[in-house]
């Protein structure tokens, strides 16, 4: 028996049959399921009774594969449901663009046969950690597509002091700074013009927001690296963002960031590449795979 973890968004009204077949070949392979909380109450008010799954609040123990239902958002909280622990994240697809996400549910039969048999692929995506004296109590320290410090509320730019290994790298005087993994490097990075990265390296890429110098331009560096991030604004308190959840850090005060000592570990399609997920999600061919 295949043990399961299953997280999922509450935004699934045009998915609801994709997902009662989905729940039914589940019970009928004979898959232990572990369903979070939220996404299993809301599975029962649309009409999806889960009753030979288990509903928990905590990740559970000896979990073989944790399932990600939703978009690349989803996916993330998933990957800070599951921790450290490594353990395999599968995405089901229902949102958006979906580059975590490998799978649709119109591949059941498909991805159904993936877990049972464990005839994945795993890519072993880097995670950046920060520390930071005035992060607040329980806040997760870890982020998988990016590290973002941010002007505050008004029009008035941030300066970013950066430091790399301990020498003084630059001034970014603009709106932000992204500091993303390969992961991360087609979300927030790509939008502000930063480069698209092969998500199995092992770096990291600097990207300032709409800076006010037309020399300030993305930088890759070693994901090894240790990287000091100083904001500094006419307002008193700039705002940090970790992959969407953020906090507020007074003007002045420093955040470190460096690799994590753990990696998320994402199930791809056994004979899917990279090539091929840019070309879909992106448009780059005349029609879609």
């Amino acid at each position: 028996m295949k043990t399961l973890a299953i997280y999922g968004n509450r935004y699934q009204q045009g998915h609801l049959e994709g997902l009662r077949r989905f729940f039914a070949l589940l019970a009928e392979r004979g898959f232990k399921v572990y369903i979070e909380r939220d996404f299993s109450l809301y599975l029962n008010t649309m009409g999806i009774a889960m009753t030979d799954a288990f509903m928990v609040d905590d990740f559970p123990r000896g979990v073989d594969c944790v399932v990600s239902i939703g978009g690349d958002g989803t996916f993330l909280q998933a990957a800070q449901w599951v921790g450290n622990r490594e353990t395999p994240i599968l995405g089901i697809n229902t949102g958006h663009l979906g580059f975590l996400a490998s799978f649709s549910l119109d591949d059941t039969e498909e991805l159904l046969e993936v877990m049972a048999h464990q005839c994945w692929r795993i890519e072993r995506r880097a995670v950046i950690e920060v520390l930071c004296d005035k992060m607040p109590d329980g806040f997760w320290p870890y982020a998988l597509n990016e590290v973002a410090v941010l002007k505050g509320d008004t029009a008035s730019m941030v300066t970013v002091h950066a430091e790399i290994d301990g020498f003084f790298l630059a001034d970014y005087m603009s709106d932000g700074l992204v500091v993303a993994t390969p992961t991360g490097s087609t979300a927030y990075n790509l939008s502000v013009g930063g480069p698209i990265i092969q998500p199995t390296l092992n770096c990291l890429v600097i990207s300032p927001i709409a800076p006010h110098s037309l020399t300030m331009r993305p930088l890759v560096v070693d994901a090894a690296s240790s990287i000091v991030l100083t904001p500094r604004s006419r307002q008193r308190e700039c705002r940090v963002s970790l992959d969407g959840r953020s906090y507020l850090l007074n003007s002045g005060e420093s955040i470190v960031l460096k690799e994590a000592s753990f990696k998320v570990s994402v199930v791809r399609r056994p004979k899917g590449n990279f090539s091929k997920v840019l070309r879909n999600k992106l448009g780059w061919a005349t029609r879609p795979e």
